[in-house]
């Protein structure tokens, strides 16, 4: 049976699994900057999930279908994550970096788009990074058999954007959560948190994440300085992050804070399941996947 969020949340194995998971999404970054900052906020999150799953669900014999402007303005502002010019600038940007083309006739309406081999590449990765979480947490198949059968993608993506984009838990993070992941570039930065987050200092409270170099990881992920700073000036007076004194040598990360996080990490990991299940069956369940290791061992 598919795993509920709590049931992720609760799982002694979750924290070190999203660390790894984290650690996967920063590789990611490295190896195609330009395409991993297309999800790096919550609001592109959820563009470039619909935006996939509608191209996946296109039917030659039904007009109008797939991925239009009109379509994808449906499903987003019907929850209000976006407005009608924010879908517009988006795929004009998808088309500008080549990671979708135009089907057929350009100056047809409505323009009908497809995903790029390198968009399918990465949607394929993503899923496999998220499915490596929850085999990690059971000792489950989900990996292995995604990677036999790749066609199930086409399956499996759209009942992951389909139910993301109805569940309100999913919809709208946390407070503290938000004020990272609806910034720009917010969910790099909180990868990178999560990442440094090994063990928690005697007591329990907070975690000590090392060295922030604002000017060096606003250079890495490509974003405004001033921008990076206010985050984490807003972060501090939210709790989320302190440091221990005036020298700044290193940075806590409040243990509270990366619950909130991992309980709304969990929602996604359970829509994930919960669609793998609905499509490919339950999982065969065997021994845990060590938690260390990147997603390509996989």
């Amino acid at each position: 049976m598919a795993f509920s969020s709590e049931d992720i949340a609760d799982h002694p194995n979750f924290v070190e699994a999203l660390r790894g998971f984290a650690a996967s999404l920063r590789q990611q970054f490295d190896e195609s900057p330009r395409l991993s900052r297309m999800l790096a906020s919550h609001q592109r999150w959820l563009l470039s999930q619909a935006a996939f799953a509608l191209q996946l669900e296109y039917d030659p014999t039904q007009p109008g279908s797939g991925l239009t402007t009109t379509n994808l303005r449906e499903i987003i502002t019907s929850n209000n994550a976006a407005s009608r010019n924010t879908v517009l600038n988006f795929l004009d940007q998808l088309l500008s970096y080549k990671f979708v083309r135009i089907v057929g006739d350009p100056t047809r309406r409505p323009k009908r788009y497809e995903a790029t081999e390198i968009s399918f590449q990465a949607m394929f990765q993503w899923v496999l990074t998220n499915l490596l979480v929850l085999d990690r947490l059971d000792g489950g198949d989900r990996v292995s058999r995604l990677q036999g059968r790749p066609d199930l993608l086409r399956q499996v993506q759209p009942q992951i954007a389909r139910r993301a984009c109805l569940d309100p838990r999913w919809l709208e993070p946390p407070p503290r959560v938000a004020l990272f992941l609806w910034t720009e570039a917010g969910g790099l930065v909180m990868d990178e948190l999560v990442r440094r987050a090994i063990e928690p200092l005697p007591g329990g409270e907070v975690y000590e994440i090392g060295r922030i170099d604002a000017r060096q990881m606003a250079e890495h992920f490509m974003i405004s300085r001033t921008h990076l700073q206010r985050l984490f000036r807003r972060a501090v007076e939210a709790g989320c992050l302190s440091w221990p004194d005036d020298t700044r040598k290193s940075c806590l990360l409040s243990r509270d804070f990366l619950r909130e996080y991992c309980q709304w990490q969990a929602v996604k990991f359970s829509i994930v399941d919960h669609a793998y299940e609905k499509i490919c069956g339950p999982v065969d369940l065997g021994k845990p996947e060590p938690l260390l290791g990147a997603v390509r061992e996989a």
